[in-house]
């Protein structure tokens, strides 16, 4: 999972919900462009055109409007912000298996989720070099349940998380990295104005850290 740091929504979007009336009231199915293509627009800016769940890149045409909280079980929080991210869609090739936030559906329980808003979100998963994700603490049935709900086990994400990880984390950098160096990649890849992050940067920076812990 991919930490979400939430700004502020666009100001089309808060008009659009102050614009009730006696006959009236905005609600989620009523929400067209150009407003919900403002919100889109925000929720990927402030992601960094990265899914909120699996952390691969996605733009306006491969991702949607995701409800962390489904808008079925609670409805004051359809139009709520802090409620809203982007997540990624199918994967283009037939016989793909869902994932993230259409395969999470209408999913949700108070006592056994993590948001991607959560400050140590990322720290709960932990990687193997062949991309599998885990729960950092065996223990921790929320980070089961997570990856078992959004599928962030399928083969394409483990992949393409394993893809990343040996691109940074050869033999040659293993031989010689240092626990400073490998604290100064962790907080490169995590920081939110780098100008080039790239897909699964979240992972690199997890991984950096769990070498420092051997």
């Amino acid at each position: 999972m991919k930490r979400v740091l939430k700004g502020t929504e666009p100001a089309s979007f808060t008009e659009w919900k102050n614009s009730a009336n006696d006959g009236w009231s905005p609600s989620y199915p009523t929400l067209q462009n150009p407003q919900k293509r403002d919100l889109h627009n925000s929720l990927l800016l402030e992601q960094g055109f990265f899914c909120c769940y699996c952390g691969r890149e996605i733009d306006a045409n491969s991702s949607h409007i995701e409800h962390f909280r489904p808008q079925e079980q609670y409805e004051e929080l359809a139009l709520a912000y802090h409620n809203l991210h982007a997540s990624c869609l199918r994967e283009t090739k037939p016989g793909n298996p869902l994932h993230c936030g259409h395969r999470k559906s209408n999913w949700f329980d108070e006592t056994q989720h993590i948001s991607p808003m959560a400050k140590h979100c990322e720290q709960r998963f932990r990687y193997l070099p062949t991309g599998v994700i885990q729960p950092a603490d065996s223990d921790d049935l929320s980070a089961t349940k997570m990856i078992e709900v959004l599928a962030l086990d399928i083969a394409y994400l483990n992949n393409r998380r394993q893809s990343a990880i040996r691109h940074v984390f050869d033999d040659d950098f293993l031989a010689q990295a240092s626990d400073e160096d490998l604290a100064l990649l962790a907080s490169a890849m995590r920081a939110t104005e780098l100008p080039n992050q790239k897909a699964f940067d979240h992972v690199i920076a997890r991984y950096a850290e769990q070498i420092m812990r051997r």
